[in-house]
């Protein structure tokens, strides 16, 4: 039988082997949301860059470049990492190379190794779990943490991600196990929960509840994302 695994950082990374598994990377406020977001309104393809002068340079390759460091845009950058600047379709066929403060570094860290990289999100968790669920491989879920740290989000999504693999996916992995615990005794109170997490009162520090809302929303798209090549786009079966 199939496994699946959960790394609580990419710190812990070189504890656990990659080779030929599906990885699923997730940071859910904001990067992995942002990017499911993006694409859900218009955006063809994602480049993600792990550093902000490289990500600048494809501005004259004709990309938007997105940057963030610290849950704020950074400067120079054209967007930040809020999927509700994506939603009014203002991008529709274009472009974008983004670099985030953890999400992109997480990506960077596996796409070489991976059979295949997915990007996780509460909001098309659905639609992941059904492209993991006809795969023969076996999955690795990846939290982008917040700088080397465990996080709430992302291990709770990746709890969420096992929950939903079950029975069909074994694990002999301690942190799946308890995660999968933890999501399914707070399900039920998601949002409370997680608004006690540490990026959370970082992001409403910065007046961007909205952002939180819609990172916590569930299946509100019905398609996978995928690292085909260097770029993120929607998966077509």
């Amino acid at each position: 039988m199939r496994k699946v695994e959960v790394c609580l950082s990419p710190e812990l990374l070189h504890l656990y082997d990659v080779d030929d598994k599906i990885v699923v990377i997730v940071d859910i406020f904001r990067a992995t949301s942002t990017m499911i977001a993006a694409l859900a309104s218009g955006v063809t393809g994602i480049v993600p860059v792990m550093d902000l002068e490289t990500c600048k340079s494809y501005k004259e390759k004709g990309y938007i470049i997105a940057g963030e460091r610290d849950g704020q845009k950074a400067p120079g950058f054209e967007m930040g990492n809020s999927p509700i600047a994506y939603l009014e379709g203002d991008f529709l066929g274009k472009k974008i190379a983004m670099t985030t403060t953890n999400g992109t570094v997480a990506i960077e860290k596996t796409k070489n190794a991976a059979h295949s990289i997915l990007i996780g999100a509460f909001v098309n968790i659905s639609a992941t779990t059904r492209f993991i669920q006809n795969q023969k491989k076996d999955v690795l879920i990846l939290c982008a943490g917040w700088k080397g740290k465990f996080n709430l989000e992302d291990s709770l999504y990746s709890g969420a991600l096992v929950s939903k693999l079950h029975p069909h996916f074994r694990t002999d992995c301690d942190s799946a196990i308890a995660l999968k615990s933890l999501f399914e005794s707070n399900s039920h109170r998601l949002q409370l929960f997680i608004g006690q997490a540490s990026h959370a009162k970082r992001l409403q520090n910065h007046g961007i509840e909205k952002d939180i809302d819609f990172c916590l929303e569930m299946d509100k798209y019905d398609f996978t994302a995928l690292l085909q090549g260097n770029e993120i786009s929607i998966h077509k079966a």
